[in-house]
């Protein structure tokens, strides 16, 4: 899957659409506590959370991820969005829930991180 797919399947609006759009997307993962992501992230990941913040960032730049994908309207603040266009991540804000977003990627085949 690349991020082009995953802003048609979760009906998202791009909020960095500088990046690339073709970049591959190895799998998923939610969580919202980022000393667990920190632990758990691996490269190419799509990370959803509700936590908008700069830290977000530097979490998905250190883990080398594609995406961020923020559920339930909720948007990024500024400033973090600035941040991901500069390290290259993708920033989707979809209105579906953390639920129906997973559902969704699952539902495309892409599988959750593996050990």
């Amino acid at each position: 899957m690349i991020v082009r797919d995953l802003t048609e399947l979760l009906e998202a609006k791009d909020r960095t659409p500088e990046t690339d759009k073709n970049a591959e997307v190895s799998c998923g993962y939610t969580c919202d506590l980022l000393s667990w992501v920190m632990a758990h992230g691996t490269a190419g990941m799509a990370w959803v959370t509700v936590q908008t913040h700069m830290n977000v960032i530097a979490v998905a730049s250190l883990m080398e991820m594609t995406a961020v994908i923020i559920p339930e309207g909720i948007e990024m603040e500024a400033p973090s969005v600035e941040k991901a266009k500069e390290e290259g991540i993708t920033v989707l804000e979809s209105p579906l829930t953390a639920y129906e977003i997973c559902a969704r990627l699952a539902g495309k085949g892409l599988p959750g991180k593996h050990e």
